[in-house]
């Protein structure tokens, strides 16, 4: 005896089934697409944005070669082979006397007696790329200063005689490197007190949300005058008062995830295990906001190079002869004819920002999937 099954029929889609399938065909493409690019890994991501991709390469690269600076502009050799001997001025400080002088100061390469040594027979120098440290002056130059450009000077010289070009180098990595540090001490502690606020809420999070208010309600500018009067203005000065301030804006965002955050599965699950706030904090609901303080790195890093560069050109900043950009943008404004000074540095401090930028877009790109949704419906 034989079976026969015949097949179900397919049950009726309703109406608005119908109608969905009608009229918004792509949202399961779209949905799909959506977990696809879920499933990428974040450099990936990035790597898909290629202006800010290309824009990290070159940022990397400029930052890369001025940390190595003095091996790029320096008025000293980097090897010296005199009288069979061979010498490394760059690390260690010669006299006159060592090359054949009476002065025990020390040598100046730029000297026309210390080059008549060095072109004797038997002897050499290996100098830098531009031969030209951020505060060795040009006294052999017959221009008064600034003075344009020259086979001698690249960019020319500012108001004392200093390289423009070795002064931007070494503006360019002071003020990289004080962005970075001011930006992960301030994200220190904006993270800190945003998880803290975040995360236990209530009056925890009401006293310090008004102390914060107050705390920012304080005039920034007026209290670095006032501090740049009583003590000698200096790096640590600035790096200590705009740490002060500079974490506000991070500590809203990590407060905004972690109130959010909180009410989901996976905390109610870790405090059922016993696990304590603490331990709850750092290793589960931390790793899961850190969307906004990556995508804030770049654009705090370029809010504190515009910080540091405003306050120098009001000359609330480092002192001579410490290079600077915002230095260099008042010795611009000073002397208006001096378009070498001015408008190299406009350039530098532009692309810098320009490339924390495009850094930045390209990140918060990377980690918004809710951006990517709305490209894919578009």
């Amino acid at each position: 005896m034989s079976l026969t099954f015949s097949p179900q029929p397919e049950p009726k889609r309703g109406f608005f089934e119908k109608l969905r399938q009608r009229y918004f065909p792509a949202r399961q493409a779209t949905s799909a697409a959506v977990e696809a690019w879920r499933e990428i890994s974040l450099w990936q991501k990035f790597k898909r944005n290629r202006l800010g991709y290309y824009s990290l390469i070159i940022f990397s690269v400029l930052f890369v070669a001025s940390l190595f600076a003095e091996f790029v502009s320096n008025d000293k050799p980097l090897v010296v082979r005199y009288q069979q001997e061979w010498r490394f001025p760059i690390f260690t400080e010669y006299s006159e006397v060592n090359y054949g002088g009476v002065l025990r100061t020390p040598a100046n390469y730029h000297d026309p007696f210390i080059q008549q040594q060095l072109e004797q027979p038997g002897n050499f120098a290996i100098f830098p790329l531009n031969r030209w440290d951020y505060k060795a002056m040009n006294y052999q130059n017959a221009v008064p200063h600034p003075a344009p450009p020259s086979a001698d000077n690249w960019l020319g010289t500012d108001i004392v005689g200093r390289d423009v070009v070795a002064r931007l180098l070494y503006a360019f990595r002071l003020s990289v490197v004080f962005g970075l540090l001011l930006t992960v001490v301030g994200c220190a502690i904006g993270i800190v007190l945003g998880a803290i606020q975040g995360y236990f809420g209530g009056k925890v999070d009401l006293v310090t949300q008004r102390l914060i208010e107050v705390w920012g309600a304080l005039p920034e500018l007026y209290l670095l005058i006032i501090f740049a009067s009583l003590f000698e203005p200096g790096l640590l000065l600035l790096f200590v008062l705009l740490s002060l301030f500079g974490w506000m804006v991070l500590a809203d965002y990590v407060r905004a995830e972690f109130l959010r955050n909180r009410q989901l599965e996976y905390v109610t699950a870790a405090r059922a295990m016993g696990l304590s706030n603490w331990q709850i904090i750092w290793r589960h609901v931390l790793p899961n906001s850190l969307v906004p303080v990556i995508t804030f790195l770049p654009f705090r890093v370029s809010a504190a190079i515009m910080a540091l560069t405003s306050l120098d050109f009001l000359g609330l900043g480092v002192p001579a002869p410490t290079p600077s950009l915002g230095e260099l943008l008042a010795q611009g404004k000073t002397y208006l004819y001096a378009w070498w000074i001015s408008i190299p540095t406009f350039c530098a401090l532009v692309s810098t920002l320009l490339l924390l930028t495009f850094i930045g877009d390209g990140l918060r790109d990377a980690l918004d999937s809710r951006r990517h949704q709305q490209s894919e419906r578009a």
